[in-house]
C-alpha cells in the first residue's frame, strides 16, 4: 500500500480510512449546562416533566438485575410496532432515522441537547406522523443525570424501548490538525463521542435488563473506525475506533452474565451529506470522496431501517454489524467515477 500512495486517491483511502466506514460527521449540537427533562406539548410549547425515581435494584448488582429482567429464562416476544429511541436525531442522520422508522409504523423518541431543535423536529414530525407517536426531549449525553432522565421519559411515555440507536456525535466542527485543536473541542469531541457513548449504553442495557421482552442497542461508528488514519480530525477518529471496541467488550460481558435478550450491534451510515462534513470539504481529496461516496441523509435511511427492524422482527439476539457503504460498493463508484466521470461536482465543484 505504501507504494501506492502518489495517487490521490489511494492518498485519501490511506489518510482517511478505507472505504467501508466513511467520514459520518454530525451536526453541531449547542452545548447546555443544565439539563432539564421536557415535554413536547400540542401547542408546540415546552414544559417540565417531574417523574418519581423509578423502582430498579442497586446498579451494583447487573446479575440480579439479570434475574429481575427474565425470571424463569421467559421473555416476552418483539413484534413491530417498534417503540425507538434516536439519541442526536433533531437534525441530520438521526432525524432521517426517526422520519423511516415513523414511516414504517414504529413509535419515536428524539432527543438532542438544544431544547429549540427538538421542539422543531417533535412539531414538523408530528404534523406528518401524528400527535402520539413521536416525543421528544432535551438531553446531553455527556452527562449521567441527563441520560438517566431520558429513559424515565421514555419509560414514562412509551413504557419500554425496543430499539436504542446511539447516533450523538461531534466533531467540533474542526478540521485541523491535532496540534492546533482547543482544549474545548478536544472535550467536547471526546467527552460526546466517549463517555457520552458509554454513558448512554450503560443506561440504556440497565434499561433493557429489567424488560421482559429486552431490546437492542445500535451504536454508529463513523471515520477511523477501521483503524485507519484521520487526518484533520484525529480526536474524532480516535473516538469512533474506540466505538467498534466498546461494542465488543459489551458484547462478551453480556455474553459472560448469560444475557440472552440485550444484544449491542454496530450501525454504519457510511458516508452522509451532513452540514459539517460538507464544511471539511476544502481539499482536493475530501471534495473527490465526498462526490463520488457522500449519500444524503433520507438514501441512507431508506436502507439502514428496514434492516435494524429485521433484527427484532426475525427474532434474532445475535449482534450484526450493518453497513450501508461496502467495500465492494465504494470500490464500484471509484471506479465508475475514474472510467466514466461518474459523480463528478455532485455537491461540491472539483479543481
Amino acid at each position: 500500500m505504501a507504494t501506492a500512495t502518489s495517487s490521490p486517491t489511494c492518498q485519501f483511502l490511506t489518510h482517511f480510512g478505507s472505504p467501508r466506514p466513511h467520514p459520518i460527521i454530525f451536526p453541531p449540537i449547542s452545548k447546555q449546562t443544565h439539563f432539564q427533562p421536557y415535554r413536547i406539548i400540542a401547542n408546540g410549547s415546552l414544559r417540565n416533566n417531574y417523574f418519581s425515581p423509578t423502582p430498579t435494584i442497586s446498579s451494583n448488582s447487573p446479575l440480579l438485575v439479570k434475574a429481575q429482567a427474565s425470571i424463569n429464562g421467559e421473555r416476552e416476544p418483539m413484534v413491530p410496532p417498534f417503540n425507538v429511541l434516536i439519541t442526536g436525531s433533531s437534525k441530520g442522520i438521526g432525524y432521517a432515522l426517526a422520519k423511516k422508522f415513523l414511516i414504517a409504523g414504529d413509535n419515536v423518541i428524539i432527543c438532542s441537547r438544544s431544547a429549540e431543535r427538538v421542539e422543531s423536529a417533535v412539531n414538523n414530525l408530528r404534523e406528518e406522523y401524528g400527535e402520539q407517536r413521536v416525543w421528544g426531549t432535551q438531553c446531553d449525553v455527556r452527562e449521567a443525570e441527563s441520560v438517566k432522565n431520558l429513559v424515565l421519559f421514555a419509560q414514562k411515555n412509551l413504557g419500554y424501548i425496543d430499539i436504542w440507536i446511539n447516533n450523538a456525535g461531534s466533531n467540533a466542527y474542526s478540521y485541523k490538525p491535532l496540534a492546533e485543536a482547543s482544549d474545548e473541542d478536544l472535550i467536547e469531541v471526546v467527552s460526546t463521542n466517549t463517555l457520552g457513548l458509554m454513558i448512554c449504553c450503560r443506561e440504556a442495557i440497565k434499561m433493557m435488563l429489567q424488560q421482559p421482552r429486552g431490546g437492542h442497542i445500535f451504536n454508529i461508528d463513523g471515520a477511523g473506525s477501521d483503524g485507519r488514519p484521520t487526518p484533520r480530525f484525529a480526536a474524532y477518529g480516535a473516538t469512533k475506533r474506540s466505538v467498534v471496541h466498546l461494542t465488543k467488550s459489551l458484547q462478551a460481558e453480556l455474553q459472560m452474565q448469560d444475557v440472552k435478550n440485550v444484544v449491542v450491534h454496530n450501525l454504519s451510515p457510511g458516508m452522509v451529506t451532513t452540514d459539517l462534513l460538507m464544511s471539511g470539504a476544502t481539499t482536493k481529496q475530501a471534495k473527490f470522496f465526498i462526490n463520488v461516496l457522500a449519500e444524503p441523509a433520507e438514501v441512507v435511511a431508506d436502507y439502514l431501517v428496514p434492516n435494524i427492524r429485521s433484527i427484532p422482527a426475525s427474532g434474532s439476539w445475535k449482534p450484526t454489524y450493518i453497513r450501508f457503504l461496502t467495500g465492494l460498493k465504494a470500490y464500484s463508484q471509484i471506479f465508475s467515477r475514474l472510467a466514466f466521470g461518474a459523480r463528478r461536482n455532485r455537491y461540491v465543484l472539483e479543481d
